[in-house]
């Protein structure tokens, strides 16, 4: 049996819950973590699903903005800390698949190794 490389729609399900995929697996989930659209990727498995819970505040009697109101004094914070949190999730996601924490912010340390690079060209130190 060959062994999968790709999750499959149950252990997609689990691995969006937290759970840890097989070794196998590991370049999968090293481009989900850190890979083009990977901000993308996180931001929406933890704002879209609280959506739906938030709409039960449009239940609530009185005017529609009310219901509005009490959604957004609960969904900006955790727009905030979900972005905030974000490098802290995936080095803690790569940790537990065992791979490399620093492939967090390798795309930062990149980019920043460029700019330096830009900035001795320019000032002639390079």
């Amino acid at each position: 049996m060959v062994e999968r490389t790709t999750p499959s729609f149950p252990q997609r399900i689990g691995y969006v819950c937290g759970r840890t995929l097989p070794a196998s697996m590991s370049e999968w989930v090293r481009n989900d973590l850190t890979g083009p659209g990977a901000a993308r990727r996180y931001l929406m498995r933890f704002l879209l699903p609280v959506i739906p819970v938030l709409m039960l505040f449009l239940l609530v009697p009185g005017p529609n903005w009310m219901g509005f109101a009490m959604m957004a004094l609960l969904y900006l914070p955790l727009i905030y800390f979900t972005i905030a949190l974000m490098y802290v999730y995936r080095r803690s996601r790569l940790i537990k698949h065992g791979l490399d924490p620093d492939l967090a912010d390798s795309d930062a340390r990149q980019r920043g190794a460029a700019e330096r690079l830009d900035y001795e060209r320019r000032h002639g130190r390079a």
